[in-house]
């Protein structure tokens, strides 16, 4: 069997033999598309094989596939199709992002430690020479975030501002998570030490609060100073203004899969307003 086979080998291996990625960034929830997953391997069985590489004697790190293997779990299947191939580290990372972005819903913490984790394995690339077929141009340092924003069809800011996420204490980062707090507001908090993002989750967890995207910044610039205090933070927090409305915010990501792929920000933005606009003046809330 040659290199190029070896490369492209399907085998059924045991559950217990398939690690997970380490570090790996995306969670496996037992949510609606799980169970999506679960239902379609019952019927029609493991239709795409997992892939993963050989990292000792009867053991192998998966790729992809981690949910797949948990499916197979619940079912009570001992075994599952698995494609082994040959990766270096640096490979190994930027295919388990690339085949874990695929998913139909990714957390802010997903994608926030995924991009951070592609982003070094490709300027380890740039550093070493190497030429990634799968991206198509050398992975030169500065050039990497760009190249990732041209993958997953978002600017390069927002790449930085969904890395910026992974500076944030757990708990902080699950409110974003959560939708509790938005990214923007999140992005000016994770400048702040350790120390300070625990006390200010503190207080937001007393008043019931998170912080808009003017607060956050008054926060973050704040952060130097030697009267940043609980009570700053509940003074700023608490702080109501007449004119101010909190911006509801809709993430490009969670709307772009009902676009086609071409629309871009503009175009989904004008689109939404005109179907909001037909609803309202279908329901008589509007002439």
């Amino acid at each position: 069997m040659g290199r190029d086979d070896q490369r492209q080998a399907v085998k059924n291996i045991p559950l217990e033999q398939l690690k997970p990625f380490k570090n790996h960034p995306f969670q496996v929830r037992d949510d609606e598309e799980f169970r999506r997953l679960v239902e379609s391997i019952e019927i029609h069985g493991v239709i795409h094989p997992a892939v993963a590489r050989q990292i000792g004697a009867e053991c192998y790190e998966l790729i992809s596939g981690h949910r797949r293997k948990a499916a197979c779990e619940v079912l009570g299947y001992s075994e599952m199709p698995v494609l082994v191939r040959s990766m270096t580290d640096d490979e190994a990372v930027v295919n388990m992002v690339d085949a874990n972005l695929q998913r139909e819903t990714i957390l802010p913490s997903e994608r926030a430690f995924a991009y951070k984790m592609k982003l070094a394995a490709m300027s380890h690339q740039g550093r070493k020479g190497f030429t990634s077929a799968q991206l198509g141009r050398k992975c030169v340092g500065k050039e990497s975030r760009e190249l990732i924003a041209e993958q997953v069809g978002q600017s390069r800011n927002q790449i930085s501002r969904y890395i910026r996420l992974t500076e944030l204490i757990p708990e902080i980062l699950e409110m974003v998570d959560n939708r509790k707090m938005a990214l923007n507001p999140a992005v000016s908090i994770s400048y702040l030490d350790k120390k300070q993002q625990k006390l200010l989750y503190k207080v937001m967890v007393a008043l019931k609060a998170t912080p808009s995207i003017s607060q956050a910044k008054a926060i973050r610039e704040k952060a130097s100073e030697s009267d940043f205090t609980e009570d700053y933070l509940v003074c700023i927090l608490s702080e109501k203004k007449p004119n101010q409305r909190e911006p509801m915010i809709v993430e490009e990501e969670e709307i772009k899969q009902y676009f086609p792929s071409h629309y871009n920000s503009e175009q989904m933005h004008n689109t939404i307003l005109l179907l909001i606009r037909n609803w309202s003046k279908k329901r008589g809330y509007t002439q």
